[in-house]
């Protein structure tokens, strides 16, 4: 083995002084080097040398934010490792893409805003629920839905007043799917004709 391939690496200074000081936002790992690049004349016509100066001002910026960061963080220790706790970022940074444009008002938004009528909360939303009887959680609607419960029993009890007034041709398992389905029909009619309003007001 040569000498020149056991000699280690020089190690660099963990320290570094600038005229200015850094100013940091360590919620964003941000360190802020306000002094001038100063490019040395040796550089000039040397692309590597320049690389090389380059990349020992960005090695000093990373070192003065490491040294902020595990002289100011709080440090922990955890199952998954060593913690260290950001603080809040500070500098507020300009979006990607422009504010959306504010969306026209449902027929439906604006008849909840008169009636007081506030959103679903996520659990609301939920497609489950749980029936006490059968000790299991079922879905509202849908495939196997408590909606369409009753639709398959082997024995349906009759209203002799409804089953006199009951249409040629129609049956009382029928009754339920034929609702299901009407109710989707008006839904979606409602969903276009909302539509239709919110493209008027364009």
């Amino acid at each position: 083995m040569s000498t020149e391939t056991a000699q280690k690496p020089a190690k660099l200074p963990v320290t570094v002084d600038k005229p200015t000081p850094y100013n940091f936002d360590l919620g964003l790992l941000l360190a802020n080097d306000p002094n001038p690049v100063a490019i040395p004349a040796s550089c000039a016509g040397d692309r590597a040398a320049l690389e090389a100066h380059l990349a020992s001002v960005a090695r000093d910026g990373a070192q003065v934010l490491i040294n902020q960061l595990l002289t100011t963080c709080a440090v922990s220790s955890t199952p998954a490792g060593v913690l260290l706790s950001l603080p809040a970022p500070q500098t507020a940074l300009p979006r990607e893409k422009p504010v959306p444009a504010p969306k026209p008002e449902t027929k439906w938004a604006a008849f909840a805003k008169r009636r007081g009528i506030k959103p679903k909360t996520r659990e609301q939303r939920r497609n489950l629920r749980y029936n006490e009887e059968t000790g299991e959680w079922e879905r509202k609607w849908g495939y196997k839905g408590a909606n369409k419960a009753g639709q398959d029993d082997p024995i349906i009890e009759l209203n002799p007043a409804k089953e006199a007034q009951r249409k040629e041709g129609t049956s009382v398992r029928g009754d339920k799917r034929r609702e299901i389905r009407e109710r989707v029909k008006r839904n979606e009619r409602r969903m276009r004709r909302n539509q239709r309003i919110a493209e008027g007001r364009k």
